[in-house]
């Protein structure tokens, strides 16, 4: 009788302990899923740039001219902003600054100019792309005619630009709204256009480029999706979670910041695939080579129905607005880091809007104008990745986050093949190829 007793208490005990360590589990894995939902964030208001109106142009183009050829470098692409968001993030988490102060305190004072004036252009090509794109959006959604559209998207900026004075967190939940409404509306384009599924997967995985114009687009999408702006932005951005102080604190949020980006940078992966997918199936396959957004969404209804237009003009709205907040952001950490300005934000931004503003007050077409402003942000990548990686190789200032070898070596791949294409862009462009 008292074995049974012992073997049932002895039972009774292995149970409670089994529950005990499920418990434990259970409550572990919550800790750790909340401690990633605290850092989760600044990512995502840097994908925003991966996604913005200059991506829409240079995707459709290269989708309607190239058919699945060029998916690939959307891969690649990602692949290295993935790298190059990492090193900019553990540059801010170990130094406690951002890429243009460290700029500020490293380089020479004529050096930082050079650096501003060119980091400036590739915010005003930036801006041109995400402006043009939130007016285009107005317009084909509401018919608001271009220059009164652009007035408006200038408004709409200030005002998710305003939200920031109640903190980061509140904007990051705006751009990662926005961010769900273009990914849904890409969602409802694949879901319509019916792709060649195996065509995809061989042109993700198989790099080709059929001539000149080939190299042209695929350094406009290099351009559109690797942006110099958000290199900078990105080491600000992750210092609105709690600076860590001790080596072990930095590890453990550079970690964070790691899945943040990942997902975030992978979520733009896949709505970048889908411009170019969604614009081979149903323009390449009918023959048509699409000059304008108008003429893009104007051709979605007639060839899979006024749904499809309608989330193509919702998802450049929200790209538009979005992007361009961003921008706004990445310019005040540009201009106060490099050379110490501070420029009142409405009067930057006046500056920063009146290219677009000529460019639809002259009724020159967008779409080109999209594009090379994507060939500019390509050649201006370059002055920000050279000085990001001069920096992140220094013990001195990144401790025990210092880039190792091989993430050195990677960064100068990345930096010379970026320098090579627009190397061979301009040879092709003098010489009539292009």
């Amino acid at each position: 009788m008292q074995e049974v007793k012992i073997e049932s208490i002895s039972a009774q005990t292995a149970d409670v302990s089994f529950g005990s360590i499920i418990t434990y589990n259970r409550s572990q894995v919550f800790s750790r899923f909340r401690q990633f939902l605290k850092y989760l964030g600044p990512a995502f208001i840097v994908s925003v740039a991966y996604i913005d109106p200059g991506n829409f142009a240079t995707n459709i183009s290269g989708g309607s001219i190239f058919n699945y050829n060029l998916v690939w470098v959307i891969l690649w692409s990602n692949l290295m902003a993935i790298f190059l968001q990492s090193i900019s993030a553990k540059l801010g988490i170990a130094a406690g600054a951002n890429l243009p102060e460290m700029c500020g305190k490293v380089f020479s004072r004529k050096t930082n100019w050079f650096l501003w004036i060119a980091a400036e252009f590739a915010a005003m090509a930036t801006d041109l792309a995400e402006f043009l794109g939130g007016a285009l959006g107005l317009y084909l959604l509401f018919h608001i005619p271009l220059v009164y559209a652009g007035l408006a998207t200038g408004v709409l900026t200030f005002i998710i630009i305003y939200l920031e004075r109640y903190g980061q967190r509140v904007v990051e939940a705006v751009i990662a709204g926005l961010v769900a409404v273009i990914s849904g509306a890409y969602a409802i384009e694949l879901f319509l256009a019916k792709p060649d599924w195996a065509q995809v997967g061989l042109h993700t995985l198989v790099p080709s480029l059929p001539n000149g114009e080939a190299v042209l687009i695929a350094v406009g999408m290099l351009g559109a999706t690797v942006m110099p702006h958000v290199i900078y932005l990105h080491s600000q951005l992750v210092q609105s979670r709690k600076t860590p102080q001790t080596d072990a604190q930095k590890k453990k949020h550079f970690k964070l910041e790691l899945m943040d980006i990942v997902l975030a940078m992978n979520i733009a992966f896949l709505v970048n695939a889908a411009m170019v997918v969604v614009s081979a199936s149903v323009f390449f396959t009918q023959g048509m080579r699409v000059e304008s957004i108008e003429q893009a969404h104007q051709s979605l209804t007639p060839l899979l129905g006024s749904l499809s237009s309608g989330a193509f003009g919702i998802a450049l709205l929200a790209s538009g607005l979005s992007s361009s907040a961003v921008g706004t952001l990445a310019g005040q950490t540009i201009m106060k880091g490099f050379v110490n300005l501070n420029i009142p934000l409405l009067v930057r931004r006046l500056v920063t809007m009146t290219p677009a503003m000529v460019i639809i007050a002259m009724g020159i077409n967008p779409i080109k104008a999209l594009i090379m402003s994507q060939v500019v942000l390509s050649f201006a990548l370059p002055l920000a990745i050279i000085p990001l990686m001069l920096i992140t190789k220094r013990k001195d200032i990144m401790g025990t986050l210092v880039n190792k070898p091989l993430t050195n070596t990677i960064g100068w791949i990345i930096t010379s093949l970026i320098i090579s294409l627009n190397a061979v862009l301009l040879y092709l462009t003098f010489t009539g190829n292009a």
